[in-house]
């Protein structure tokens, strides 16, 4: 199950959802600029890092206290690269004000969506784009963002696909046009893609498994345990059910260069872990972080 199942149904995408609430009041500016020659001295051109994490802005419960603990773990882990599912536009004020050192894309701006965030001292902006999912009941699409990283061009992929199990057939065809899109680019290009997939493995096997030249990180790693389960009942009370559910909802897949100029995923690990003040965790999500290697 899903907490959309939990609920009882899919929450209805409304035009502008969560507008009215302010998350930037009492909110005071971080100093994530920073000195930039600190900045400089402390950045290493030969590895990169990237956090996926569903934020959970459907559920307007603590949604203040919730999106601050976000902000709070991206200013912990500073990663290069954010993948972000579920903002509402109240989000987008909050990391615009809270998040001065990032460059942040969209993927839409009413209901709720993804968006990507790229660290201006360490990641240039060459273009990005948004590709619908035709057949999506949940306003659903691909954000693609095309990027520089110490000199190697890579293309960054994230989206939220169609949620709860009565949608797999949905979710299949949207898996696909992200495999499709991988497929496609430049062979010379690095190309990653997280995020919420709400896959199961029987889902994926359909397909006939990921194609040889894509690869699910967490399995090229070696099957983490500790990592293994993104989204879980078990541990995370934040949606108060009775049953107890463990899913692997959250990926990141990886489609390597050829050629010069190699990215190689190094490490993952679960953010999000512990309980904010108000006794709930940031998202009944846990994020993804995954650090790579850049041997230049």
């Amino acid at each position: 199950m899903e907490k959309e199942e939990a609920a009882g149904a899919v929450p209805p995408a409304r035009e502008g959802t969560g507008s009215c609430i302010d998350l930037t009041a009492d909110a005071t500016t971080s100093n994530t600029s920073g000195n930039s020659a600190d900045l400089k001295k402390q950045e290493d051109d030969s590895s990169f890092s990237l956090i996926t994490w569903n934020i959970d802005g459907l559920d307007l419960r603590n949604l203040k206290e919730r999106a601050r603990g976000i902000c709070s773990y991206l200013a912990l882990y500073s990663p290069d690269v954010v993948f972000l599912q579920e903002v509402i536009p109240p989000h987008l004020g909050l990391l615009q004000m809270r998040a001065g050192s990032y460059t942040i894309i969209p993927g839409n701006v009413d209901g709720y969506f993804t968006a990507i965030m790229l660290k201006k001292s360490r990641v240039k902006l060459l273009k990005h784009e948004i590709i619908p999912f035709p057949t999506t009941s949940m306003m659903r699409n691909l954000l693609v963002v095309h990027v520089s990283i110490s000199g190697i061009e890579l293309c960054l992929m994230t989206s939220h696909l169609e949620s709860t199990k009565n949608h797999s057939k949905e979710r299949i065809k949207q898996l696909q046009i992200v495999l499709n899109k991988m497929q496609e680019e430049s062979e010379s290009t690095t190309v990653i893609f997280g995020g919420d997939t709400n896959l199961r493995d029987s889902e994926v096997a359909k397909l006939g498994k990921l194609p040889s030249s894509i690869m699910d990180i967490w399995e090229f790693l070696g099957k983490p345990p500790h990592c293994r389960y993104t989204w879980d009942t078990h541990s995370n009370s934040n949606l108060a059910v009775e049953y107890k559910c463990k899913m692997r909802f959250d990926r990141i897949y990886f489609r390597p260069a050829a050629g010069g100029g190699h990215v190689i995923p190094r490490s993952m690990d679960l953010v999000g872990l512990e309980k904010l003040d108000c006794g709930r965790f940031p998202s009944d999500h846990w994020g993804l972080l995954c650090n790579f290697d850049v041997i230049l």
